[in-house]
């Protein structure tokens, strides 16, 4: 009997790659950075953008695509911290966005009013690393109260990031948590990672990360 071997997965992820590049190509024509923002679950991606949304939305045009597995909870969160549109994706239990919803998703989105696009993933840290949304970087969020190996359990989200967001900080105190073992992890699986540490509760470290966001949407990178 003969046995036919059907590629299915490799044929989803070909034609996933295929709308990421078309997606990259409409940021690029528009001069618009996309920041993929992935993490466990409650690392607290939301809090960090409605923080980001008061101080930085308007000077940095910032436009935002959240995704869920069921409610537009984070997305009425965004909402009450801008004036744009907040383009909400309701996976309906798929574990991760991929290009397709981002593609559909920018055309509620007025890009020539757009210097960054933060793409606010799945809670998740095993899917979401396999698909490319068309984004400029990975930006993993890691929660101080999470365990100092997540780096090595789950090393294809932090080998495929340019950066590693320590969150939460202000728990530092409380928490047996090592941040620079954590750090250490993460560098032994990816060794260009570059860090930013801070609480977006207390606003400290914040500056370090609105610096990084100016640096990400300088217009010679916007173009790149």
């Amino acid at each position: 009997m003969a046995i036919q071997r059907i590629e299915v997965r490799e044929r989803v992820m070909a034609r996933n790659n295929e709308l990421a590049a078309q997606v990259r190509s409409r940021l690029a024509a528009h001069g618009v950075t996309a920041l993929n923002l992935v993490s466990s679950p409650g690392a607290g991606k939301t809090t960090l953008l409605e923080r980001t949304l008061d101080t930085m939305g308007e000077e940095l045009g910032v436009a935002i695509i959240t995704g869920d597995v069921q409610t537009e909870n984070d997305a009425e969160r965004l909402a009450a911290h801008t004036d744009r549109i907040v383009s909400a994706v309701v996976t309906g239990g798929a574990c991760h966005l991929d290009a397709l919803q981002v593609r559909t998703a920018l055309d509620a989105i007025d890009l020539d009013r757009t210097r960054l696009l933060f793409i606010e993933n799945v809670g998740n840290l095993v899917c979401p690393a396999n698909w490319d949304l068309g984004e400029h970087e990975k930006v993993v969020l890691f929660s101080v109260t999470e365990g100092e190996d997540k780096p090595l359990k789950y090393p294809a989200m932090f080998e495929r990031a340019g950066h590693v967001v320590m969150t939460k900080t202000d728990l530092l105190p409380y928490v047996p948590f090592d941040i620079h073992r954590a750090i250490a992890n993460a560098c032994t699986v990816n060794p260009e990672l570059e860090f930013v540490s801070l609480s977006a509760l207390t606003s400290q470290g914040m500056q370090d990360w609105f610096q990084f966001l100016r640096q990400a949407t300088a217009p010679e990178l916007a173009r790149a």
